[in-house]
């Protein structure tokens, strides 16, 4: 039981990035103490040599001038004023037998006598003479002289090792509280590294499906986590809106499914009640076909409109030239318009083509068409124009009808809102919504300017495709 807690601590990311840290910072410690250990080395070691070569070519030029005299008054004079880390000398004749012998070091800690039998080896190249011990070593540089005796420098490498053993013993000291220091370096990052993550995991079990309301503050870091930040709250905003839309949805078709379906039902009951005439049920059925269109309808355009709000609607986007796309709009339209004595004029330049969905922009400009000729009485005129302005194609549809009331203009983008004015025409109320949902599915937008008496003019912007 008391082991659960800590397994569960264990499989934690933060738990994880602190010994993945740690593991790093030690590792990179431990690498700069090898390096640092092999640069001192090198150092010692090459001034040691150095040393040892000076101390040679000076020796070697005092016996040349008066033999071994010279070199063991050298010898005197350096241990009279205690040198700190003295030589090793010794001269051989030309047989290699010893002549002069300083040894500083105690007799048995080297083997001495084994420089007798070694080959001096070539100028300025050091021999090693191990110590008895096995602790240190003797360093050895030799030199022929003129009458063919052997001049041998050399220095213990005694105070070599012990200055890497007082480095290698600080390292051991501080390795342990570095260890310690970047273990709790490892966790306090881990901590500020994933407070995103935390507040994505408080926030995703504060949600209410309701509401909607709760959001992952930013940490404002630019990084990657606060890029995952941003995109959870849009997501989160988009499951907001599409629950909203749905809820709105739900209750706008039920509201407005209850008209269709209780006209359903009494037509059928009228059907069953009358004396089954032929003529009577095929009427009763006529109307039933009528009214689950009008049903399938409006079924159609609240999942368009639903599909363009929450940005999941596909488009087949491709380029548009914009004078076709409305003289076909108008193509369509040109038998009504002149049913109802309304005069259609189109002007628009060659050329001007935009990236948009065909079959979606053909339904808004239809929507718009049908919605300026339904309102505007006899005789009336309806301009559609298109044209570009700062990068951007701008799409006109102005009547002469009926105009809009100026307190209505907010809300006629609205679901299933028909003003006063339009009550008396058939429709479901949705054709503005739709439009100004395919709209900014497209990143475009829309706008309306209408004064009642005087017509209206619904502008549509879209990106112009070069």
């Amino acid at each position: 039981m008391l082991l659960r807690p800590l397994r569960k601590v264990t499989k934690t990311i933060g738990f994880r990035l602190t010994l993945w840290y740690s593991a790093i910072f030690v590792s990179s410690s431990l690498l700069l103490f090898i390096i640092g250990y092999f640069l001192l080395y090198s150092t010692l070691q090459q001034q040691d040599r150095e040393a040892v070569l000076l101390k040679l070519q000076e020796l070697a030029a005092l016996y040349e001038t008066g033999g071994t005299p010279p070199v063991e008054r050298q010898v005197m004079l350096d241990k009279r004023f205690g040198e700190k880390n003295p030589f090793f000398i010794r001269v051989g004749s030309s047989r290699n037998k010893t002549l002069f012998l300083s040894l500083p070091y105690p007799p048995e800690a080297f083997n001495i006598e084994k420089l007798e039998e070694t080959s001096p080896g070539k100028a300025g190249e050091l021999i090693r003479l191990p110590a008895r011990d096995g602790q240190n070593a003797l360093m050895v540089a030799s030199t022929r002289l003129a009458d063919g005796s052997l001049l041998q420098v050399g220095r213990s490498t005694e105070n070599r090792e012990r200055i890497l053993g007082h480095f290698r013993e600080t390292f051991v000291a501080v390795i342990i509280p570095l260890i310690l220091f970047g273990f709790m370096g490892g966790a306090f990052f881990a901590f500020r590294a994933l407070r995103p993550i935390r507040s994505l995991i408080q926030t995703v079990r504060s949600v209410d499906v309701d509401k909607m309301l709760a959001r992952v503050p930013s940490p404002r870091s630019g990084d990657e986590l606060d890029e995952l930040v941003r995109l959870f709250n849009e997501m989160l905003d988009r499951i907001g809106l599409l629950i909203n839309v749905m809820k709105a949805s739900l209750d706008h078709v039920a509201h407005d499914l209850r008209t269709p379906m209780t006209r359903f039902r009494g037509i059928a009951q009228m059907a069953l009640e009358s004396e089954h005439s032929l003529e009577g049920c095929k009427n009763a059925l006529a109307d039933c076909i009528e009214e689950s269109e009008r049903i399938l309808r409006l079924l159609d355009a609240l999942m368009d409109i639903s599909e363009a709000e929450t940005r999941v609607m596909h488009l087949d986007l491709q380029v548009l030239d914009v004078l076709t796309l409305i003289e076909g709009v108008v193509d369509l339209y040109r038998y009504v318009s002149e049913e109802r004595g309304v005069l259609i004029h189109v002007a628009a330049p060659q050329g001007l083509s935009v990236r948009a969905d065909r079959t979606r922009m053909g339904q808004v400009l239809a929507n718009l068409l049908d919605n300026a000729i339904k309102y505007t009485p006899r005789g009336g005129h309806v301009y559609l124009a298109a044209r570009e302005h700062s990068k951007q194609v701008v799409i006109t549809i102005r009547d002469t009808g009926i105009g809009i009331p100026k307190d209505e203009l907010p809300t006629i983008w609205d679901r299933f809102y028909r003003g006063d004015q339009g009550r008396s025409e058939k429709g479901l109320g949705l054709g503005l919504s739709l439009v100004r949902a395919i709209v900014q599915a497209h990143k475009g937008r829309v706008e309306v300017m209408s004064r009642p008496g005087e017509g209206s003019t619904f502008t549509v912007y879209l990106a112009a495709e070069h």
